[in-house]
């Protein structure tokens, strides 16, 4: 018995109601990636709190932790800054709103 044999029993051993995540069915529905990227993204520079130094925070997303945190990374990248992704928002240290705003729009975001 090989490993597609058993994984075969496993899928017909599942429960009735229970739906297969790895399935193709025509009635699951999959979110579009573009639709999930349609929230508007408000992008402030902000010094309060921070002893003067400038930061640029881009704020509205809705999408899960995880998903924040990949893209503040890659951001962080491109733009060659530090910065953290938390609560919804990404801060960026210093003034980069316009190179900030581009990459954002170049992921499909709204801003």
């Amino acid at each position: 018995m090989d490993w597609k044999d058993m994984l075969s029993q496993l899928r017909d051993a599942l429960p009735e109601g229970e739906d297969n995540p790895q399935s193709n069915d025509d009635n699951a529905e999959t979110p579009d990636p573009k639709s999930l990227k349609k929230e508007k993204i408000h992008i402030v520079i902000e010094k309060k709190g921070r002893k003067g130094k400038t930061a640029t925070i881009a704020e509205g997303f809705k999408c899960s932790d995880d998903e924040l945190e990949e893209i503040a990374s890659k951001a962080k990248r491109h733009l060659g800054v530090g910065g953290s992704a938390r609560g919804g928002e990404i801060l960026m240290q210093g003034e980069c709103k316009e190179r900030f705003a581009a990459f954002l729009r170049n992921l499909g975001y709204t801003i």
